[in-house]
C-alpha cells in the first residue's frame, strides 16, 4: 500500500541544505539548515546559528552532516560550499542564542556537496567533497584522542589523482561495486576500486561510464546498492541538471547496462537509498530540486515533485509523495534529511531548497 503523508510548512528561507540532530540535548530532535535551527518537536521556535555567504540565489551551504567533531558531547556539523572552496564545520555552542563558530577543515576548491561514508571499515564516518573540477579526489578523517573521541582536527587521504585535463565531475556515490566488501568510490566517468588498506593501498580506476545516460552531471549522490537482490551492487543516478533517473547493472565481462527509472522528470540531484515503507526493503527516495541552476536548466520550470521508487523485482514503481506548481508543492534541495520526528518507527522526510523548508510526516500506509 502507498504511504499516506502529511506537509507541513517548517520556513520560508530557501537554504538548500538541512540535517537532523539534537542541538540542545534535551532528548528532542532538532532540524539545521543554513542559518537556522528549529527547535523540536514542533519546529516553530528557531535560532540563529550564524551567517552564511550568499552569492545570488545561492547559499555557501551543501551539506548539513551531523558528528561530534570536537568531542564535547554536543553534535556539531560539516558543511562546504561551492563559493567558499572549504570544507568546515560549525561548533556547537553549548547555549542556545550563541552563535556556532566556523572551523576550515581544508581548502578543497568548489565543493558541489560533502557526504559522509566509512572509508575504511572502522565504524567512524569520513567526509567526502565532491569538487567537480578537482584532478584529486580525497577524503578527510576526524582524528580522535586515546578515548576515541574527536578533537577537531581532520587528516587528509588522497585516494587518486587524475591526469591532467581531466577530474571528478559532478556526481558521486560510495559501496561495494568490485564485491570485495570495501567502499569503493563511484563518479560520473566511472569508479574507483578500493584497496585493502584505503589509506596507503593503490586506487584503481575503471572509466566505465562514458555512455551513462547522465553524462556529465550525475546525481549527488549516487546510489551504489544491490538493488535486485543478486549480491551484486548496482548504481543509481539521476541527471541532476536535466531530464532523467536511469539504474546501471554491471555485467560478468565489466560492460554497464542502463535502465530508465523516469525519464519525464528533471533535477534529479539528491537520493537516498531506504527503507521509507517499513516492509524491511529499501526503496529510492528522490525528486526534484528546484532552481537547480536558477532557470536556465531544462525541466527547471516544470511542476516539482518528491517521490519515492519501490522495486518490483523487474524494474521501479513510482509513487507521489508531493507533486504540482512551484510554489504549492515543494523540492528536496541539495541536501535533504530523513529522520524519525515524531518516535513513529517511521522516516519522515526533511525538505530544504529554494521552495522553503517542508516536513512530510511519514503516517504510514
Amino acid at each position: 500500500m502507498p504511504i499516506k503523508w502529511t506537509k507541513k510548512w517548517v520556513s520560508d528561507e530557501t537554504f538548500e541544505s538541512a540535517g537532523v540532530f539534537d542541538v540542545d540535548n534535551d532528548g528532542v530532535l532538532d532540524i539545521v539548515s543554513g542559518e537556522f535551527w528549529y527547535q523540536g518537536p514542533d519546529f516553530k521556535k528557531k535560532h540563529f546559528i550564524g551567517k552564511v555567504q550568499r552569492e545570488g540565489e545561492y547559499y555557501d551551504d551543501f551539506s548539513t552532516i551531523p558528528m561530534d567533531v570536537d568531542g564535547d558531547g554536543f553534535t556539531d556539523y560539516v558543511t562546504g560550499g561551492w563559493w567558499g572552496n572549504t570544507l568546515r564545520w560549525r561548533q556547537n555552542p553549548r547555549e542556545v542564542g550563541k552563535p556556532w563558530a566556523e572551523h576550515i577543515i581544508a581548502e578543497v576548491g568548489n565543493v558541489e556537496t560533502s557526504r559522509a561514508w566509512d572509508m575504511d571499515g572502522d565504524g567512524v564516518l569520513e567526509f567526502v567533497p565532491n569538487c567537480p573540477g578537482n584532478r584529486e579526489v580525497a577524503y578527510y578523517k576526524l582524528v580522535t584522542d586515546a578515548n576515541g573521541k574527536g578533537t577537531g582536527k581532520f587528516r587528509k587521504v588522497v585516494m587518486y589523482t587524475f591526469p591532467e585535463g581531466k577530474g571528478q565531475g559532478h556526481g558521486m556515490g560510495c559501496g561495494d561495486v568490485a564485491g570485495n566488501g570495501r567502499s569503493d568510490i563511484v563518479l560520473t566517468g566511472g569508479w574507483l576500486e578500493a584497496p585493502a588498506d584505503p589509506e596507503k593501498g593503490e586506487w584503481k580506476w575503471h572509466p566505465d561510464f562514458a555512455d551513462a545516460p547522465w553524462e556529465w552531471c550525475g546525481s549527488n549522490p549516487m546510489i551504489v546498492a544491490d538493488i535486485d537482490g543478486d549480491g551484486q551492487c548496482e548504481v543509481i543516478s539521476g541527471k541532476a541538471h536535466g531530464y532523467g533517473l536511469w539504474w546501471a547493472k554491471r555485467a560478468k565481462d565489466g560492460a554497464w547496462a542502463y535502465h530508465p527509472i523516469d525519464l519525464f522528470n528533471a533535477q534529479y540531484h539528491d537520493m537516498q537509498w531506504v527503507d521509507i515503507d517499513g516492509d524491511g526493503q529499501c526503496e529510492l527516495v528522490t525528486g526534484k530540486r528546484h532552481r537547480a541552476h536558477c532557470g536556465n536548466d531544462p525541466g527547471e520550470h516544470d511542476d516539482v515533485g518528491i517521490y519515492y521508487f519501490k522495486w518490483t523485482g523487474e524494474g521501479f514503481a513510482k509513487q507521489v509523495i508531493d507533486y504540482g506548481p512551484i510554489g504549492q508543492c515543494g523540492g528536496l534541495g541539495i541536501h535533504f534529511a530523513l529522520a524519525d520526528l515524531r518516535k513513529t518507527g517511521r522516516l519522515d522526510i526533511i525538505a530544504p531548497g529554494k521552495s522553503g523548508l517542508r516536513i512530510y510526516f511519514n503516517d504510514g500506509p
